[in-house]
């Protein structure tokens, strides 16, 4: 296996395999001398490790952002500065494995895991091949011991891992790539486009990175469970949360626990007066959209998540002190069904929003997109009896062919997450009735074959989250 991840990581630059040794070494090395050592020296070490791992990651990362920042703010102040820019290619993964491995030392420290003594088997931690480049960022206490384990032939184990294989690239191949187009198409002309051509762009986008990051997540996982190795569930439907704070507790579940446990936790949380509390959400959120990438769209992007859980907790805590019985009844089932699809369509509509600050190329075309959401409707109505509008403005310049197969993806998706997520009839028939079950598991994996083969796209499209 750890031969395996070797091949698969240096398919992309043999020569970044240096950089993962080097962060391995260090951890390695850290975690034996940090359990052995005591009082202050346990903390050098932690501290070490960590230099180490951010160091790598800010050279190859963020360097030139905060080196052009300066420059600029050199420049203002009329300063003499001459510093260049490095040509560095970001390796693949860089901040999953970065993560990871720190999470290894960190638990060490804490004392909730044993300094693994196997120089191979802490190895292939870091590197194991499915989660490698983009997740889910695992725990040491969930995956090291899982290497010890002798895994015996399972046909029906296997049968399940190929079937979450297959839905992964199932929500890559035919949702996500059939839906990039049309992102990329006005994302990368916005001056060419309007306040409806703004707002499903942004809408398919939502749905473009979530069948994009979840769609690997699923074929990592199911390429783990083929060989016996359990890893973690990294979404679960998260555009059906009802909330802010609870669509962070079912998106990119890997990245928000680990942000939750080394930073949020330890800054105080939520055990703090609301003032501190208010610093704990902005600084998790503002280093979360920092990770996604060295750029001011990714931090504010992390800002006005944090914004709207800040708005969402200290709301909530108001309401239920000015109002302390307010409450929707049992018998009001059709009431309390309305005001969870509110919830979810208003809890939707800011997530979306704040995705037009993370597909932006800058500020400037973010904020553009955005005005014109809330206020180009005027010139929409203006341009709708233009012959071509339909063909410019919603299909985006391509066939409404496309256009119709991308909206049936989505569609799809929404219907199958929901027959899975909720305990409806076919929900039932599913796992009561055996032969039921059989042929619909026949169906699907038929279906989505039969859509992969031939509505996916020639071109080759990157997965989203490599880049990170």
């Amino acid at each position: 296996l750890l031969l395996a991840s070797c091949y698969f990581y240096m398919s992309f630059v043999p020569v970044f395999i240096l950089i993962l040794a080097f962060t391995i070494a260090v951890d390695y090395f850290a975690g034996i001398y940090i359990e052995g050592a005591e009082g202050q020296r346990r903390k050098h070490f932690l501290i070490a490790s960590i230099i180490a791992n951010v160091g790598v990651l800010f050279v190859f990362k963020y360097f030139n952002f905060a080196n052009q920042n300066i420059a600029e703010l050199a420049h203002f102040l009329d300063w003499n500065y001459t510093l260049e820019g490095l040509s560095l290619i970001l390796p693949i993964g860089l901040s999953f494995h970065t993560f990871q491995s720190l999470s290894y030392t960190i638990e060490v420290y804490r004392g909730r895991q044993k300094a693994e003594r196997k120089f191979g088997i802490f190895a292939l931690y870091v590197m194991f091949y499915p989660q490698l480049v983009a997740g889910p960022i695992e725990r040491p206490q969930n995956l090291l011991h899982q290497f010890y384990i002798k895994h015996e032939l399972d046909w029906q184990r296997i049968g399940s891992g190929l079937e979450l294989m297959l839905y992964g690239f199932f929500k890559k191949l035919f949702i996500a790539d059939n839906l990039a187009p049309f992102v990329n198409q006005v994302y990368d002309h916005p001056g060419s486009y309007n306040a409806i051509s703004f707002s499903i762009a942004t809408v398919f986008f939502a749905f473009q990175i979530y069948c994009d990051f979840s769609g690997y997540s699923d074929i990592a996982i199911g390429a783990a469970r083929v060989m016996g190795i359990r890893l973690m569930q990294n979404f679960r439907q998260p555009y059906f949360s009802q909330s802010v704070g609870e669509f962070w507790r079912r998106w990119h579940i890997s990245l928000s626990t680990w942000f939750k446990d080394y930073v949020y936790i330890p800054l105080g949380g939520s055990r703090v007066n609301l003032l501190f509390h208010a610093r704990n959400i902005f600084i998790t959120f503002l280093l979360s959209g920092i990770w996604h990438g060295a750029n001011w769209t990714f931090a504010v992007w992390g800002l006005l998540n944090g914004l709207y859980l800040a708005i969402e907790v200290f709301g909530k805590k108001l309401i239920e002190r000015a109002v302390p019985h307010l409450y929707l009844r049992q018998q009001h089932i059709a009431l309390a069904r309305l005001l969870g699809l509110i919830k979810i369509l208003v809890t939707f509509s800011l997530i979306s929003l704040a995705w037009i600050f993370f597909r932006a190329k800058n500020i400037g075309v973010a904020w553009h997109m955005v005005t014109e959401i809330f206020s180009g409707w005027g010139s929409v109505l203006a341009s709708y009896a233009q012959s071509d509008f339909y063909e410019k403005y919603v299909y985006m310049g391509r066939s409404d062919y496309e256009f119709e197969w991308a909206l049936g993806g989505v569609v799809m998706l929404l219907v199958f997450e929901y027959l899975t997520a909720n305990h409806t009839y076919i929900g039932k028939l599913y796992t009561e009735y055996k032969y039921v079950r059989y042929a619909l598991k026949w169906l699907m994996i038929s279906t989505a074959l039969l859509f992969i083969i031939v509505f996916s796209k020639t071109e080759s499209q990157q997965f989203i989250y490599f880049q990170f």
